[in-house]
Protein backbone atom coordinates (compact mmCIF):
# COMPACT_ATOMS: atom_id res chain seq x y z
CA UNK A 1 0.00 0.00 0.00
CA UNK A 2 1.42 3.38 -0.96
CA UNK A 3 1.29 6.00 1.77
CA UNK A 4 0.46 9.25 0.03
CA UNK A 5 0.15 12.50 1.93
CA UNK A 6 -3.64 12.28 1.55
CA UNK A 7 -3.84 8.71 2.83
CA UNK A 8 -1.70 9.62 5.83
CA UNK A 9 -3.98 12.51 6.69
CA UNK A 10 -7.03 10.30 6.30
CA UNK A 11 -5.55 7.62 8.54
CA UNK A 12 -4.50 10.18 11.12
CA UNK A 13 -7.93 11.80 11.18
CA UNK A 14 -9.67 8.44 11.39
CA UNK A 15 -7.52 7.31 14.28
CA UNK A 16 -8.02 10.61 16.05
CA UNK A 17 -11.80 10.31 15.71
CA UNK A 18 -11.79 6.75 17.02
CA UNK A 19 -9.47 7.64 19.89
CA UNK A 20 -11.46 10.66 20.98
CA UNK A 21 -14.68 8.66 20.81
CA UNK A 22 -13.39 5.77 22.88
CA UNK A 23 -10.48 7.26 24.89
CA UNK A 24 -9.23 3.92 26.23
CA UNK A 25 -5.63 5.09 26.74
CA UNK A 26 -5.21 8.08 29.06
CA UNK A 27 -1.42 8.39 28.71
CA UNK A 28 1.58 7.27 26.65
CA UNK A 29 4.60 6.26 28.76
CA UNK A 30 7.87 5.84 26.88
CA UNK A 31 11.16 4.01 27.49
CA UNK A 32 14.05 3.69 25.07
CA UNK A 33 16.79 5.37 23.08
CA UNK A 34 17.17 8.24 20.59
CA UNK A 35 14.26 6.98 18.50
CA UNK A 36 11.95 8.20 21.29
CA UNK A 37 14.09 10.58 23.41
CA UNK A 38 12.19 13.88 23.57
CA UNK A 39 15.04 15.76 25.26
CA UNK A 40 16.13 13.93 28.41
CA UNK A 41 19.76 13.96 27.29
CA UNK A 42 19.71 17.76 27.34
CA UNK A 43 19.86 17.53 31.12
CA UNK A 44 22.80 15.11 31.48
CA UNK A 45 26.51 15.26 30.70
CA UNK A 46 26.88 13.46 27.37
CA UNK A 47 27.81 14.23 23.78
CA UNK A 48 24.63 12.45 22.64
CA UNK A 49 22.57 15.63 22.25
CA UNK A 50 20.53 17.31 19.53
CA UNK A 51 19.23 20.48 21.21
CA UNK A 52 20.63 22.80 18.56
CA UNK A 53 19.95 23.78 14.95
CA UNK A 54 19.19 22.38 12.45
CA UNK A 55 17.54 19.71 14.64
CA UNK A 56 13.93 20.62 15.28
CA UNK A 57 13.67 23.09 12.41
CA UNK A 58 10.28 21.58 11.43
CA UNK A 59 9.13 21.05 15.02
CA UNK A 60 6.29 23.37 16.14
CA UNK A 61 7.93 26.73 16.76
CA UNK A 62 11.10 25.59 15.02
CA UNK A 63 12.54 24.53 18.38
CA UNK A 64 15.41 22.07 18.84
CA UNK A 65 14.00 20.08 21.76
CA UNK A 66 16.57 17.31 21.88
CA UNK A 67 14.62 15.05 19.54
CA UNK A 68 16.92 13.44 16.98
CA UNK A 69 14.91 14.61 13.98
CA UNK A 70 13.99 17.70 12.05
CA UNK A 71 10.60 17.54 13.78
CA UNK A 72 8.44 15.11 15.68
CA UNK A 73 9.34 11.52 16.55
CA UNK A 74 7.18 8.36 16.38
CA UNK A 75 5.81 8.53 19.92
CA UNK A 76 4.56 12.08 19.26
CA UNK A 77 2.49 10.79 16.35
CA UNK A 78 1.32 7.77 18.36
CA UNK A 79 0.14 10.07 21.15
CA UNK A 80 -1.75 12.21 18.67
CA UNK A 81 -3.32 9.14 17.06
CA UNK A 82 -4.67 8.12 20.47
CA UNK A 83 -6.35 11.47 20.87
CA UNK A 84 -3.77 12.75 23.33
CA UNK A 85 -1.21 15.56 22.97
CA UNK A 86 0.69 15.98 19.67
CA UNK A 87 3.98 15.67 21.56
CA UNK A 88 5.17 13.52 24.46
CA UNK A 89 7.47 15.58 26.74
CA UNK A 90 10.76 14.47 28.25
CA UNK A 91 10.62 13.72 31.98
CA UNK A 92 13.79 15.68 32.75
CA UNK A 93 12.78 18.76 30.76
CA UNK A 94 12.34 21.59 33.31
CA UNK A 95 9.77 23.26 31.02
CA UNK A 96 7.22 20.62 32.03
CA UNK A 97 5.60 19.44 35.25
CA UNK A 98 3.48 16.53 36.43
CA UNK A 99 0.45 18.32 34.97
CA UNK A 100 2.01 17.86 31.51
CA UNK A 101 3.26 14.35 32.23
CA UNK A 102 -0.16 13.11 33.36
CA UNK A 103 -1.12 12.31 29.74
CA UNK A 104 2.29 11.30 28.44
CA UNK A 105 5.95 11.22 29.39
CA UNK A 106 9.21 9.96 27.91
CA UNK A 107 12.03 8.55 30.03
CA UNK A 108 14.08 7.61 26.95
CA UNK A 109 17.73 8.51 26.55
CA UNK A 110 19.59 8.74 23.23
CA UNK A 111 22.42 6.20 23.11
CA UNK A 112 20.82 3.83 25.62
CA UNK A 113 19.99 0.16 25.16
CA UNK A 114 18.94 -2.98 26.97
CA UNK A 115 22.54 -3.65 28.00
CA UNK A 116 23.99 -1.40 30.73
CA UNK A 117 27.30 -1.48 28.88
CA UNK A 118 25.61 0.23 25.92
CA UNK A 119 24.56 3.25 27.96
CA UNK A 120 28.11 3.47 29.33
CA UNK A 121 29.51 4.12 25.83
CA UNK A 122 28.15 7.69 25.68
CA UNK A 123 27.43 8.13 29.42
CA UNK A 124 23.67 8.21 28.99
CA UNK A 125 20.71 7.05 31.09
CA UNK A 126 20.62 3.22 31.36
CA UNK A 127 17.33 1.37 31.13
CA UNK A 128 17.31 0.56 34.85
CA UNK A 129 17.55 4.28 35.62
CA UNK A 130 14.68 5.03 33.23
CA UNK A 131 12.62 2.64 35.34
CA UNK A 132 13.68 4.45 38.54
CA UNK A 133 12.49 7.72 37.01
CA UNK A 134 9.20 6.00 36.22
CA UNK A 135 8.81 5.01 39.87
CA UNK A 136 9.36 8.65 40.86
CA UNK A 137 6.76 9.61 38.26
CA UNK A 138 4.25 7.21 39.81
CA UNK A 139 4.71 8.88 43.18
CA UNK A 140 4.26 12.33 41.65
CA UNK A 141 1.19 11.26 39.67
CA UNK A 142 -0.51 9.82 42.76
CA UNK A 143 0.14 13.06 44.63
CA UNK A 144 -1.27 15.05 41.70
CA UNK A 145 -4.34 12.98 40.77
CA UNK A 146 -4.98 11.06 43.95
CA UNK A 147 -4.12 7.39 44.40
CA UNK A 148 -7.24 5.86 42.83
CA UNK A 149 -7.29 8.02 39.70
CA UNK A 150 -3.53 7.78 39.24
CA UNK A 151 -3.60 3.99 39.52
CA UNK A 152 -6.32 3.95 36.87
CA UNK A 153 -4.16 6.03 34.53
CA UNK A 154 -1.12 3.82 35.17
CA UNK A 155 -3.02 0.60 34.46
CA UNK A 156 -4.78 1.92 31.34
CA UNK A 157 -1.78 3.79 29.88
CA UNK A 158 0.08 2.50 26.84
CA UNK A 159 3.71 1.72 27.62
CA UNK A 160 6.00 2.05 24.61
CA UNK A 161 9.49 0.52 24.48
CA UNK A 162 11.83 1.42 21.62
CA UNK A 163 15.46 0.33 21.91
CA UNK A 164 18.02 -2.30 20.92
CA UNK A 165 19.75 -0.82 17.87
CA UNK A 166 22.50 0.77 19.96
CA UNK A 167 23.22 -2.53 21.68
CA UNK A 168 24.40 -3.88 18.35
CA UNK A 169 25.78 -0.92 16.41
CA UNK A 170 27.26 1.16 19.23
CA UNK A 171 28.28 -1.68 21.51
CA UNK A 172 28.60 -5.24 20.18
CA UNK A 173 30.04 -4.39 16.75
CA UNK A 174 31.98 -1.32 17.91
CA UNK A 175 33.83 -2.60 20.98
CA UNK A 176 35.45 -5.96 21.81
CA UNK A 177 33.99 -6.44 25.30
CA UNK A 178 30.63 -8.05 24.49
CA UNK A 179 31.78 -9.64 21.22
CA UNK A 180 34.54 -11.45 23.12
CA UNK A 181 31.99 -12.70 25.67
CA UNK A 182 29.12 -13.67 23.36
CA UNK A 183 28.51 -14.89 19.85
CA UNK A 184 25.94 -12.67 18.12
CA UNK A 185 23.20 -15.26 18.76
CA UNK A 186 24.15 -15.44 22.44
CA UNK A 187 24.12 -11.65 22.70
CA UNK A 188 20.64 -11.55 21.17
CA UNK A 189 19.50 -14.03 23.83
CA UNK A 190 21.20 -11.96 26.54
CA UNK A 191 19.25 -8.87 25.44
CA UNK A 192 16.00 -10.85 25.18
CA UNK A 193 16.47 -11.87 28.80
CA UNK A 194 16.84 -8.23 29.84
CA UNK A 195 13.77 -7.24 27.78
CA UNK A 196 11.67 -9.95 29.42
CA UNK A 197 12.81 -8.93 32.88
CA UNK A 198 12.01 -5.27 32.15
CA UNK A 199 8.46 -6.12 31.05
CA UNK A 200 8.01 -8.19 34.20
CA UNK A 201 9.10 -5.19 36.28
CA UNK A 202 6.71 -2.88 34.42
CA UNK A 203 3.90 -5.36 35.02
CA UNK A 204 4.76 -5.50 38.72
CA UNK A 205 4.44 -1.71 38.81
CA UNK A 206 0.95 -1.80 37.30
CA UNK A 207 1.50 -1.70 33.53
CA UNK A 208 -0.96 -3.77 31.50
CA UNK A 209 -0.74 -2.44 27.92
CA UNK A 210 2.81 -2.73 26.63
CA UNK A 211 4.30 -2.25 23.17
CA UNK A 212 7.72 -3.85 22.72
CA UNK A 213 9.47 -2.22 19.77
CA UNK A 214 11.23 -4.33 17.17
CA UNK A 215 14.48 -3.39 15.47
CA UNK A 216 14.51 -1.46 12.18
CA UNK A 217 16.62 -2.58 9.19
CA UNK A 218 19.67 -1.11 10.89
CA UNK A 219 21.99 -2.04 8.04
CA UNK A 220 20.17 0.51 5.87
CA UNK A 221 21.00 3.53 7.98
CA UNK A 222 23.14 5.98 5.97
CA UNK A 223 26.07 5.60 8.39
CA UNK A 224 26.20 1.84 7.82
CA UNK A 225 25.79 2.22 4.06
CA UNK A 226 28.62 4.76 3.93
CA UNK A 227 31.01 2.29 5.54
CA UNK A 228 29.86 -0.50 3.20
CA UNK A 229 31.85 0.94 0.28
CA UNK A 230 33.06 -2.50 -0.80
CA UNK A 231 29.44 -3.27 -1.73
CA UNK A 232 28.59 0.01 -3.48
CA UNK A 233 27.12 1.54 -0.29
CA UNK A 234 24.21 -0.89 -0.25
CA UNK A 235 22.49 -1.90 2.99
CA UNK A 236 24.62 -4.08 5.27
CA UNK A 237 22.77 -7.37 5.03
CA UNK A 238 24.48 -8.93 8.06
CA UNK A 239 23.07 -6.17 10.28
CA UNK A 240 19.62 -6.50 8.75
CA UNK A 241 19.68 -10.24 9.30
CA UNK A 242 20.54 -9.69 12.97
CA UNK A 243 17.58 -7.31 13.24
CA UNK A 244 15.25 -9.89 11.67
CA UNK A 245 16.53 -12.66 13.95
CA UNK A 246 16.21 -10.47 17.04
CA UNK A 247 12.67 -9.50 16.07
CA UNK A 248 11.68 -13.15 15.78
CA UNK A 249 13.05 -13.71 19.28
CA UNK A 250 11.13 -10.67 20.53
CA UNK A 251 7.96 -12.10 18.98
CA UNK A 252 8.48 -15.38 20.84
CA UNK A 253 9.15 -13.43 24.04
CA UNK A 254 5.93 -11.45 23.65
CA UNK A 255 3.92 -14.64 23.19
CA UNK A 256 5.53 -16.11 26.32
CA UNK A 257 4.91 -12.96 28.38
CA UNK A 258 1.25 -12.84 27.38
CA UNK A 259 0.84 -16.34 28.82
CA UNK A 260 2.75 -15.52 32.01
CA UNK A 261 1.35 -12.11 32.92
CA UNK A 262 -2.35 -12.38 33.75
CA UNK A 263 -4.42 -9.46 32.50
CA UNK A 264 -1.60 -7.97 30.44
CA UNK A 265 -1.74 -7.32 26.70
CA UNK A 266 1.73 -7.14 25.19
CA UNK A 267 2.36 -6.56 21.50
CA UNK A 268 5.42 -6.48 19.28
CA UNK A 269 5.42 -3.25 17.28
CA UNK A 270 7.70 -4.10 14.40
CA UNK A 271 8.95 -1.20 12.23
CA UNK A 272 11.28 -3.37 10.14
CA UNK A 273 9.18 -4.03 7.06
CA UNK A 274 7.59 -0.62 6.67
CA UNK A 275 10.97 1.13 6.91
CA UNK A 276 12.54 -1.40 4.53
CA UNK A 277 9.74 -0.75 2.04
CA UNK A 278 10.39 2.98 2.29
CA UNK A 279 14.14 2.49 1.80
CA UNK A 280 13.70 0.14 -1.16
CA UNK A 281 10.92 2.14 -2.86
CA UNK A 282 11.25 5.72 -1.62
CA UNK A 283 9.41 7.30 -4.55
CA UNK A 284 6.24 5.33 -3.72
CA UNK A 285 6.17 7.15 -0.38
CA UNK A 286 7.02 10.56 -1.81
CA UNK A 287 10.76 10.53 -1.07
CA UNK A 288 13.64 11.25 -3.42
CA UNK A 289 16.60 9.96 -1.39
CA UNK A 290 16.96 6.99 0.95
CA UNK A 291 20.72 6.35 0.72
CA UNK A 292 22.02 9.53 2.36
CA UNK A 293 20.50 11.85 4.96
CA UNK A 294 19.39 15.47 4.79
CA UNK A 295 21.76 16.87 7.40
CA UNK A 296 25.33 17.87 6.40
CA UNK A 297 26.74 15.47 3.78
CA UNK A 298 24.18 12.87 4.91
CA UNK A 299 26.80 10.14 4.99
CA UNK A 300 28.03 9.92 8.58
CA UNK A 301 26.98 13.00 10.58
CA UNK A 302 24.69 13.03 13.59
CA UNK A 303 24.59 14.96 16.84
CA UNK A 304 27.19 17.72 17.02
CA UNK A 305 28.52 16.81 13.56
CA UNK A 306 25.09 17.76 12.20
CA UNK A 307 25.77 21.47 12.45
CA UNK A 308 23.65 24.44 11.43
CA UNK A 309 26.83 25.90 9.92
CA UNK A 310 27.26 23.02 7.49
CA UNK A 311 26.54 24.21 3.93
CA UNK A 312 25.49 20.78 2.66
CA UNK A 313 22.29 20.35 4.70
CA UNK A 314 19.26 19.95 2.44
CA UNK A 315 16.51 22.54 2.15
CA UNK A 316 13.55 20.14 2.17
CA UNK A 317 13.78 17.26 4.63
CA UNK A 318 10.51 15.78 3.32
CA UNK A 319 12.42 14.54 0.28
CA UNK A 320 14.68 12.42 2.49
CA UNK A 321 13.98 9.20 4.37
CA UNK A 322 16.69 10.01 6.92
CA UNK A 323 17.37 13.27 8.72
CA UNK A 324 20.86 12.46 9.96
CA UNK A 325 23.00 9.39 9.36
CA UNK A 326 21.17 7.41 12.05
CA UNK A 327 17.66 8.87 12.44
CA UNK A 328 14.60 9.26 10.18
CA UNK A 329 12.99 12.52 9.17
CA UNK A 330 9.72 13.69 10.67
CA UNK A 331 7.91 12.54 7.52
CA UNK A 332 9.35 9.03 7.83
CA UNK A 333 8.53 8.98 11.54
CA UNK A 334 4.90 9.83 10.75
CA UNK A 335 4.59 7.00 8.22
CA UNK A 336 6.18 4.47 10.58
CA UNK A 337 4.08 5.62 13.54
CA UNK A 338 0.74 5.45 11.75
CA UNK A 339 1.66 2.06 10.32
CA UNK A 340 2.51 0.81 13.82
CA UNK A 341 -0.74 2.21 15.24
CA UNK A 342 -2.84 0.74 12.43
CA UNK A 343 -1.18 -2.69 12.39
CA UNK A 344 -0.14 -3.33 16.00
CA UNK A 345 -1.67 -0.81 18.42
CA UNK A 346 -5.20 -0.42 17.00
CA UNK A 347 -6.47 -3.00 19.51
CA UNK A 348 -5.80 -0.47 22.28
CA UNK A 349 -7.85 2.28 20.62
Amino acid sequence: MAYTHISLLFLANFLLQVAVARAKVPAIIVFGDSSVDAGNNNQISTIAKSNFEPYGRNFPGGRATGRFSNGRIPTDFISEAFGLKPTVPAYLDPMYSIKDFATGVSFASAGSGYDNATSDVLSVIPLWKELEYYKDYQTELRAYLGVKKANGVLSEALYVMSLGTNDFLENYYAFPNRSSQFTIKQYEDFLIGIAGNFVHQLYGLGARKISVGGLPPMGCMPLERTTNFMNDAECVEDYNNVALDFNWKLKALVMKLNKELHGAKIVLSNPYYILMNIVKRPSVFGFENAAVACCSTGMFEMGYACSRLNPFTCNDADKYVFWDAFHPTQKTNSIIAYHVVNKFLAQFL
